[in-house]
């Protein structure tokens, strides 16, 4: 199968994160933004049908979003990616739309940046796809820069991908918009999302993006001064600044977490002990197993714990078994009911591994302050 063509950037341990374009452009849209976000995370950049080195025939006439949608799925099937956060621009930010509300499963986080969950309808659409196919893309790419950029500024790259772009591939990608509706649908995304709005931009000016930001649950909506249609071009700090600042939470939730489970003395340690060959381990352990693990309700802290203690026997970490001896007690686990969990591992992972379970157990129990004790004082 013909694949989207991309740009793969960062750590293939990272979490993925994926770039989606705007109409006309490729994906060095993202060459001020992308990098620095390639520090933390696997960024896979992406060309439309037709656009950059995107094969036109990728999409044809009566396109819809739901099919580029499909294709950025395959993309990210081929390259080992399940579950990834999207950013997209444009065309892109309504593919991304469309995989919150359709895909969920898939986004682990969403920011949608410069669009909308309609374009004005189809009939602009449907008349610049007829022009295009009639005429090329001469007349639209010399009013590339009043429609995409604010105060003179330019980019002469991308204004040259818009007269590259394949003129059929362009006009299925209008087609796709003058089919695009999915306002009805926005209260349905459950998927953390980030709106980021120009507040020159005269595509999709920020009542669009306020639309989406009021019927997503829980949005965020920042606006950017100065800042036309195509934003992470014209003002890539503030962008990059937002969407650290999006993309960051898990980790910052998890933190939190993490500290409140193993308390702020063994964080701390772990934190100071930090160098640049370890941090992008740190960062991995709060984001994902402290800021989506531990911080899903479906489970108890209590549980979780009761969990971990068995796993940490069944393979013998005895070490981390007593860190989270430490932890358990911090979520309400009494002395007995560790032992009536360790007990269950002497079925299940052996009594060698019980008995090393309940030595280091014991010991970090012992280090407490007996109860009775502190009633009487």
């Amino acid at each position: 199968m013909t694949l989207l063509n991309h740009l793969v950037e960062g750590s293939a341990s990272a979490p993925p994160l994926l770039l989606g374009p705007s109409l006309g452009t490729s994906y060095a849209l993202w060459d001020e933004v992308a990098p620095e976000l390639s520090v933390a995370h696997r960024v896979i950049r992406w060309d439309l049908p037709g656009h950059g080195g995107s094969a036109p025939g990728l999409i044809g006439a009566g396109a819809t979003v739901g099919d580029l949608a499909g294709l950025v799925l395959a993309l990210a099937d081929a390259l080992g990616v399940e579950r990834f956060a999207y950013a997209g621009v444009s065309l892109g930010g309504a593919v991304g739309l469309h995989l919150a509300v359709h895909h969920p499963e898939r986004l682990s986080s969403l920011a949608v940046i410069c669009s909308s969950a309609c374009f004005n309808g189809d009939r602009p659409w449907r008349e610049r796809a007829a022009l295009v196919r009639a005429e090329g893309l001469a007349q639209l790419a010399e009013s590339a820069n009043t429609r995409w950029f604010a105060g003179g500024f330019t980019v002469p790259r991308l204004v040259q991908d818009h007269r590259d772009t394949d003129p059929a591939a362009y006009a299925a990608c209008c087609d796709a918009l003058a089919a695009y509706d999915l306002r009805d649908r926005l209260g349905e995304i459950s998927t953390r999302t980030l709106l980021i709005a120009g507040r020159e931009d005269p595509a999709t000016p920020p009542a669009h993006l306020r639309e989406i930001a009021d019927a997503v649950p829980g949005a965020a909506l920042v606006e950017i001064p100065g800042a036309s249609h195509l934003a992470p071009a014209q003002c890539p700090e503030a962008v990059l600044s937002a969407l650290r600042t999006h993309l960051d939470g898990p980790a910052r939730r998890g933190m939190a977490v993490r500290r409140e489970v193993l308390g702020d003395a063994h964080v701390d340690r772990a934190q100071a002990r930090q160098n640049p060959f370890t941090a992008r381990f740190q960062d991995f352990i709060s984001r994902y197993a402290w800021g989506e693990i531990w911080t899903d309700p479906t489970l108890t802290r209590r549980e979780r714990s009761m969990i971990t203690l068995t796993a940490l026997v069944a393979h013998g970490h005895y070490d981390e078994l007593a860190m989270h001896v430490r932890a358990a007690r911090r979520n309400g686990l009494t002395p007995d009911e560790i032992g009536a969990v360790l007990l269950q591992t002497a079925v299940y992972c052996g009594v060698p591994a019980a008995n090393s379970a309940f030595a280091a157990a014991q010991r970090v129990l012992a280090e407490e302050p007996d109860e009775r004790d502190q009633r009487d004082q």
